[in-house]
């Protein structure tokens, strides 16, 4: 049976470079126009060309996002849009809109299109209709179960792609109505406010003014907020299943964010394929490293049944967050063992860091000392993206990352 895609979000240059760094097999990413995540910092054109140059030479496909669903002013410069994807030597553009889809045919038809699972793509009948227009791969509807999709994939043979893992919309396959109703802002033309977080009370038509609280919390409750999906202790049902590529939400979350699931979404897909008894042992590793991530708890959502109440949180739309992101690694000199940093959050001589190395072992330190461009001695690297030396003593590479044990919640 062959591997899957393992296929991570992309919100800029730097997140594109990290989770190709971490091992993802290709990587999903916005323009400034078209996809569903105005919120990201998004590609320019340029930028666009140098992340997919840069994949590209490492054997990574980039596929684009334009999965809107288009109002007649959206179609103005659209074909302009595909032509240079197409021109550009993208491997894909997911689209869920029709008339979308149609302008992508006709103005790049060499551009392959994966239909979005905005598009709802719930059957084998819809995505055969969709094989017979000309679409490459479906991303099926979050609500389906592995058993669905095992029906589909097996009564046609157009690629599958689903998400196993991030954070899950309350509306049906993300065709939320609550923003633009609550703010005017369009989830669907990627400008989501995610009402699913707020708190909620109830009310009574007659007492206007008088607000019940659904469950004994007085601050209200998150009767939408979804706990984050999370399917890697269930990789052997997920390949059965005919999913070709394993896709990861989160094209606004961080570099940090990217690396911690690529990676242990990488050695989990690796581990199964050499050898299942490993994989099987080393489930519980591969949940704590996700964990040092940020996340709201875990759930499988629909995969082997509707969601139930454990699948909610109704606490808080708190992160869960155990670790911080405190550095990048930038050089490293082997015959000194000492390694240049980039900071990203304040550390100081004492702490005990851990660094996240890409294809290889994670391994911790108590940092001795910390030294500046200057050559002074510092108790602390507390200035963003600031350039410090520490002591490491065992190989590191650029782009490696360091993190230390925060605990708490971040919002």
């Amino acid at each position: 049976m062959k591997k899957p895609e393992l296929l991570a979000p992309a919100g800029d240059l730097e997140r594109l470079k990290t989770v190709i760094n971490y091992g993802a097999d290709a990587v999903y990413m916005g323009g400034e126009s078209y996809g569903l995540r105005a919120k990201a910092k998004n590609f320019t054109l340029e930028e666009m060309k140098e992340g997919v140059s840069y994949a590209h030479k490492r054997g990574v496909k980039v596929y684009i996002t334009a999965n809107i669903f288009a109002h007649n002013g959206d179609l103005e410069g659209m074909g302009e849009y595909f032509k240079k994807l197409e021109d550009m030597g993208v491997d894909g553009v997911l689209v869920s809109d029709p008339g979308v889809f149609s302008l992508v045919r006709e103005t790049a038809p060499a551009l392959p299109v994966h239909i979005s699972t905005q598009a709802n793509n719930t059957n084998y009948r819809t995505a055969e209709f969709w094989k017979s227009l000309g679409a490459k791969r479906i991303v099926v509807a979050r609500e389906l179960s592995v058993r669905e999709i095992k029906e589909i994939t097996s009564k046609t043979d157009i690629e599958v792609e689903a998400f196993v893992h991030g954070a899950m919309c309350i509306s049906y396959s993300g065709r939320c109505l609550l923003s633009a109703y609550f703010t005017g802002r369009d989830a669907n033309k990627g400008a989501c406010t995610h009402p699913c977080r707020w708190k909620y009370y109830i009310t009574e038509e007659t007492r206007p003014g008088e607000y019940m609280p659904i469950n004994e919390d007085g601050r209200g409750t998150y009767i939408f907020n979804s706990k984050d999906l999370c399917m890697i202790e269930h990789i052997p049902e997920l390949v059965e299943s005919g999913i070709v590529s394993f896709k990861l939400e989160g094209r606004i979350k961080t570099a940090y964010y990217g690396a911690v699931v690529v990676k242990a979404y990488r050695e989990a897909i690796d581990d199964y394929f050499r050898d299942k008894a490993l994989y099987e042992r080393k489930k519980e590793y591969y949940l704590e490293e996700l964990k040092k991530a940020s996340y709201r708890g875990f759930t499988t959502s629909f995969y082997f049944g509707k969601p139930d109440k454990e699948s909610q949180i109704y606490i808080n739309s708190a992160y869960i967050k155990n670790y911080d992101f405190i550095g990048v690694v930038r050089e490293y000199e082997a015959e000194s063992g000492i390694a240049l940093i980039e900071q990203r959050n304040k550390f100081s001589v004492g702490d005990k860091v851990e660094f996240l190395r890409a294809g290889a072992e994670n391994f911790s330190l108590k940092i001795d000392k910390i030294v500046d461009l200057e050559g002074n001695e510092r108790e602390s690297a507390p200035h963003a993206q600031e350039l410090v030396k520490i002591r490491v003593g065992r190989e590191v590479k650029p782009m490696d990352i360091m993190r230390k044990e925060a605990g708490g919640n971040d919002i």
